[in-house]
């Protein structure tokens, strides 16, 4: 007779997946920052992060979330760098224009 054992653990797992993708959907928060102030872009960063630990930190050892809150977080990293790059080119833009 074959015993397939785990599958409850498994199900556990998956379950909090579907919670903590179910907790992204929606807004997430409201980030601001001075494109031309790194410290300013930087807490932002870390502000962003703590917002995604807010809504999935209950999941963090979740093997399957885990990945997902890592990526999410430097995803919005990624954003606010090109966020803060384009404001800070278009800026450049209009000094030019007007001199």
């Amino acid at each position: 007779m074959l015993k397939i054992t785990g599958l409850d653990e498994m199900s556990r797992t998956l379950e909090q997946a579907q919670r903590a993708f179910a907790d992204l959907d929606g807004e997430l928060g409201t980030v601001r920052f001075d494109p031309n102030d790194p410290a300013s872009i930087e807490a932002a960063i870390q502000h962003a992060h703590a917002l995604i630990d807010g809504k999935l930190g209950d999941y963090v050892s979740n093997p399957l979330v885990a990945p997902m809150i890592e990526a999410s977080k430097e995803r919005f990293r990624e954003a606010i760098i090109e966020r803060a790059a384009a404001a800070r080119l278009k800026g450049d833009s209009e000094d030019e224009q007007q001199n």
